[in-house]
């Protein structure tokens, strides 16, 4: 075997090699399989998708229908025994270090595939080539590495073999769901891990993804970066893809606002910043001060209390929800913004009112807001009563 290949490089220019290899599955993982083929968020030109499903057949012999079959699961099954890869339920170090075989062992169950794989490519050389021998591709890209790379060539094809199993199925499922920070409150344990989506192509914005699933961007704050949605943007520009949806931004209007069905739809599509805020501008002031009125064991039970009462994806135990029916029947400004979230949440909830019952409650809640005599939740309803969406590409 010849040991240099048929392109000696430099160590250097073979690192440069299984970088831009490696990222090219990234970008092709979270463009084609992940926007475009599981959320329906954007169209690919015909020519750059099948060269999306060629790659990912080369370097990770992943069929398509079962990747969009196990990610659509995780959605509908966030966080609860049947999630794919919850770290909640299978364990940190399990999805971590482990997250490809979990994702094989749910990518191998029929009832999955045949419900949540709906939709994917389905010609003939899906049904006769990619899904029927997903490793032949990864046999033939190894060939190729060695072929071109020599015995170099060979470290760069297992680091392809690990890349996404690493940082897809490990770090994604599980970092993403363990650790970072939250801009939206969502109902699971979602997390951005950093604001920078780069080494993952914009996947680290995990719980942006969360709050606006059927997004093609996935960055939301100015200061965040999706290098993902600048190659879906660059591929618009040249007319290889049509972005189709992407998460609403809000404006606030100040001054008196009368509540209508643009408010509601604002509200309603905000709600995970919309809960995120209240917590951190509401409840926070309230807990601060009622710990400045405790003893040191009251300050202890607040503190047990403080996740339950702002985050989302908490669902208590019987100690903890103990706690924190002490809490609120000791502070009773707590009780009541408590009470206001859980009024709020009900603006947005399932009815057969529909949204003329949306706009009643709304304008109720704001209502009771400004009378209620606490300054944060006054401030509260101005700010829901300017809300109206501005759609931004």
């Amino acid at each position: 075997m010849n040991l240099e290949g048929f392109f000696p490089l430099s160590v250097w220019g073979y690192l440069a090699v299984g970088l831009v290899l490696t990222h090219i599955t990234i970008a092709s993982v979270t463009i084609f399989l992940h926007r475009h083929q599981a959320h329906r968020a954007l169209a690919l030109n015909p020519a750059v998708s099948h060269f999306f499903r060629f790659w990912l057949w080369l370097t990770t012999g992943m069929v398509t229908r079962e990747w969009v079959a196990v990610h659509r699961k995780h959605h509908a099954r966030c966080e609860t025994p049947d999630d794919p890869h919850s770290p909640r339920h299978k364990g940190i170090l399990r999805v971590l270090f482990g997250g490809v075989w979990l994702y094989h062992k749910e990518a191998s169950n029929p009832k999955t595939v045949a419900r949540f794989g709906q939709g994917t490519p389905d010609d003939w050389l899906e049904r006769h080539l990619y899904s029927a021998h997903p490793l032949a591709g990864v046999t033939l890209m190894g060939l190729v590495d060695v072929a071109l790379f020599g015995l170099p060539g060979l470290a760069i094809f297992v680091a392809q073999m690990i890349w996404i199993p690493f940082w897809a199925a490990g770090v994604i499922n599980g970092i993403g769901h363990f650790c970072g920070y939250r801009g939206f409150e969502t109902a699971d344990a979602s997390r951005n891990i950093v604001p920078w989506g780069i080494v993952i192509g914009g996947e680290e914005l995990h719980n942006n993804h969360h709050a606006y699933a059927a997004s093609a961007r996935l960055s939301n704050k100015w200061w965040e970066f999706d290098l993902g949605w600048a190659y879906i943007r660059l591929l618009a520009l040249c007319r290889l893809a049509r972005i189709d949806r992407v998460a609403p931004r809000a404006i606030v209007r100040k001054g008196p606002q009368r509540i209508d069905r643009e408010t509601v739809r604002a509200v309603v599509s905000q709600r995970f910043y919309i809960l995120k805020r209240y917590g951190k501008t509401v409840i926070h002031p309230a807990l601060r001060e009622a710990r400045r009125n405790s003893d040191r064991i009251g300050r202890r039970m607040l503190r047990r209390a403080r996740k339950v009462l702002i985050r989302e994806d908490i669902q208590p135990d019987r100690n903890a929800a103990a706690t924190v029916e002490r809490v609120l029947a000791q502070d009773k400004t707590l009780a009541k913004i408590y009470q206001f979230k859980q009024q709020l949440k009900e603006v947005w909830a399932g009815g057969s009112a529909g949204l003329p019952g949306r706009i009643e409650r709304l304008q109720a809640w704001c209502a009771a807001s400004e009378q209620s005599g606490i300054a944060a939740l006054e401030e509260f309803a101005a700010f829901l009563r300017g809300h109206q969406l501005q759609q931004i590409r």
